[in-house]
């Protein structure tokens, strides 16, 4: 069991530290993966378009075959079936891809845990609504107050009064059940939170792809920003836009600079700060090269921080106790 409590498969890791010189240094350049095979989108579908396999997937979760092997009798014991023949057929569909083999059972491959997980979350079979619900804080432009919906999959908090949308983003619909409004935007903000934090680090929230950043200084008639940020994966297609600020989020000055006042970043929802949901305090310092500085308002001071066109920080600076 390693730190994070997922099972290492030892013999693989063995082969692979087998082929390593300990006294060469770590080369930089490319990974070259091996792949042994590649399934075929269609086929992986077809293999999932039956329910006895999605029983098997399912009662593989119900038996904790994250933790520990679930032996043959066990698992059919599970599943609704009465032909032992015909489960085994559909088990041996699923193996190698979506689930494997061990001396002492069957668990989960990395592809069959991730479809019970959307399962689960309802990503490829649940259609919900949420109506109109109050959200505490007010609208950066006019001070109205904030509400929420959930409509096709996508959560938004708007203010009731100019219309203004602070954010709008794709949740899971598993993400409403069992949940206050409240316990409902926390989760809300942590999921979006840490999508934004991965695109910026380079890695896609997705597929964890390369993700590549671009700013872009024009207005679009889809935003509210002259100056975007688009983040795009280069192996799936996953795309982000945003304000500048958000990416600042897990910035570790920006994050000392809010706790030293009194405010956890990762808890209080982003879009209670302007600085995240819109433009309005980034400049632009010059063109050629890209330079932006973004203020940071917080507790009567103020943190600057300026940035490249790659989004790097390149400085920082506190002005303390701004006049209101």
């Amino acid at each position: 069991m390693t730190q994070f409590g997922h099972n290492v498969d030892s013999e693989p890791v063995a082969d692979l530290k087998a082929g390593i010189d300990p006294q060469s240094p770590p080369e930089q350049e490319s990974v070259k993966k091996n792949t042994k095979e590649r399934m075929l989108p269609a086929d992986a579908f077809a293999l999932l378009g039956n329910d006895t396999r999605i029983d098997i997937l399912q009662a593989l979760l119900d038996a904790n075959a994250d933790k520990t092997p679930v032996g043959f009798t066990e698992l059919f014991e599970r599943v609704d079936i009465a032909d032992s023949a015909n489960f085994n057929y559909h088990l041996q569909k699923l193996t190698d891809h979506f689930i494997k083999r061990t001396e002492d059972g069957y668990e989960f491959r990395h592809p069959g845990r991730k479809v019970v997980s959307s399962i689960f979350a309802g990503t490829l079979t649940d259609r919900a609504e949420l109506g109109f619900f109050s959200v505490n804080g007010s609208c950066h432009t006019c001070e109205g107050n904030l509400h929420g919906w959930y409509v096709d999959e996508v959560l938004t908090v708007a203010c009731v009064d100019c219309s203004t949308v602070l954010v709008s983003y794709p949740f899971p619909p598993g993400g409403l059940e069992e949940r206050t409004s409240e316990e409902l935007l926390q989760a809300f903000h942590h999921y979006v939170r840490h999508h934004y934090c991965m695109a910026a680090d380079g890695v896609c929230p997705e597929c964890t792809g390369t993700v590549e950043t671009e700013l872009v200084n024009e207005s679009d008639e889809n935003s509210n920003f002259d100056l975007i940020v688009e983040h795009s994966c280069q192996r799936c297609g996953y795309s982000l836009q945003s304000s500048v600020g958000v990416n600042l989020l897990d910035n570790a000055e920006v994050l000392l600079f809010h706790s030293q006042r009194g405010i956890d970043l990762s808890t209080e929802p982003f879009w209670h700060f302007e600085w995240c949901v819109s433009n309005t305090r980034t400049t632009i310092l010059s063109d050629d090269p890209l330079q932006i500085r973004v203020d940071i308002p917080c507790a009567g001071d103020e943190l600057r921080v300026v940035l490249d066109e790659t989004l790097s920080v390149t400085e920082t600076a506190i002005q303390e106790q701004l006049s209101s």
